[in-house]
């Protein structure tokens, strides 16, 4: 069983920055891909950003192309999201999740672990 807990959220104005914080309870952590999904009120969960196992090749929604940042660290058993240059619409639930078998790190089928996610408010 994995455990996953989020940190880091809260709100903010328009413009600024937040970075998330992800906990993996895991020994293997290296061969899980991680990535970072958000849930907007009355809206579907959608993809933000993910990190391959292995190789570390990153993935993003276009939403969030050159403002936000995932990392990972295999030592510590962490992931984040550096959140730049934030936008109303970032705000949402952001959830972290990781897979060890994932083909499309874009989709959040793919995933088997999901933390309770972290709330950020982007005010305008």
């Amino acid at each position: 069983q994995v455990q996953l807990v989020e940190s880091g959220g809260g709100s903010v104005q328009a413009g600024g920055s937040l970075r998330l914080s992800c906990a993996a309870s895991v020994r293997t952590f290296s061969t899980y891909t991680m990535g970072w999904f958000r849930r907007a009120p009355g809206k579907e969960r959608e993809f933000v950003a993910a990190i391959r196992r292995s190789d570390d090749i990153t993935y993003y929604a276009d939403s969030v192309k050159g403002r936000f940042t995932i990392s990972r660290d295999n030592v510590k058993n962490m992931v984040y999201l550096q959140m730049n240059s934030l936008k109303p619409e970032d705000t949402a639930v952001y959830y972290c999740a990781a897979g060890r078998s994932i083909v499309a790190p874009m989709a959040s089928r793919g995933y088997d672990y999901w933390g309770q996610g972290t709330q950020v408010t982007v005010s305008s």
